[in-house]
């Protein structure tokens, strides 16, 4: 098995811890150099003997991360409640009185959103009572950024079902989608080009993308897509099931896992 230097240094580093943690803290010890260096010649030769331990510790130290990153998300999406539901620029597919809301952060040039949309699609089709909501996240390079500016000024003309296909379009583009596809399919559906630039150039629209920014950086969001349900972040394009589970069980219990 092989791991990181970086979480080996830290599995390490935990380890000694652990180790000399409760004995310092019985004897209210300060230990000198050569005590510090006694004790780290124990802990390295344990380690060569027992390297095996290495796989646990950093099992145990990437369940203490994971624990900890989704207990600071779980209290920033709370705080950020209103902002992530019901921010005017953002885009609202399927009912929008719906019971349970999936939230999506999302970039045009993603792979993997590309990948998750016929899963949101299939979620919107059977389940009549969702409310999704999908915000803009263009954290993969300028032509991201200038797509999502066309399509959140494209959101001032086109409502409802006809906003969504304009989305899905764009985001089932093959190759890199900047700008000008972005404008290209506007013009498609019958988007008044000369307001879309000026809007396109608003600060309302700025405003809006620096807000979507912000709320991803709160989030501790690392990529896109990531989906936002309940009191939980959910990483990556994680399928349809898993998807639909965690919706039954916010509609059941509340939160994106019950019992």
């Amino acid at each position: 098995m092989r791991f990181s230097l970086l979480k080996t240094c830290q599995a390490v580093a935990l380890f000694g811890a652990l180790a000399v943690a409760p004995a310092a803290q019985a004897q209210n010890a300060v230990f000198n150099e050569q005590q510090k260096q006694a004790i780290g010649e124990v802990v390295r030769e344990y380690l060569l003997k027992n390297p095996e331990v290495l796989a646990e510790v950093i099992s145990e130290l990437e369940k203490r991360q994971a624990e900890a990153q989704q207990t600071a998300q779980a209290s920033a999406v709370k705080e950020t409640k209103q902002t992530l539901l019901n921010a005017p620029h953002s885009y609202v597919a399927g009912n929008p009185s719906g019971d349970v809301t999936l939230v999506e952060f999302f970039d045009y040039n993603c792979g993997y959103c590309k990948k998750a949309l016929s899963d949101v699609q299939t979620l919107l089709k059977s389940d009549p009572k969702l409310r999704v909501v999908l915000k803009d996240f263009p954290v993969l390079g300028p032509d991201s950024v200038e797509a999502s500016r066309v399509a959140l000024a494209v959101k001032n003309q086109l409502q409802g079902q006809k906003l969504f296909d304009y989305h899905v379009k764009v985001l089932e583009t093959r190759g890199r989608v900047g700008g000008e596809r972005a404008m290209a399919v506007a013009k498609e559906m019958g988007v008044d080009m000369a307001k879309l630039q000026k809007d396109m150039d608003s600060p309302e629209l700025r405003a809006a993308l620096q807000e979507n920014m912000a709320l991803g950086d709160k989030l501790n969001l690392t990529g896109t897509p990531a989906f936002i349900i309940g009191e939980t972040v959910i990483p990556g394009a994680v399928g349809l099931e898993p998807l639909k589970q965690v919706v039954d069980n916010v509609r059941s219990c509340g939160k994106a896992t019950c019992g």
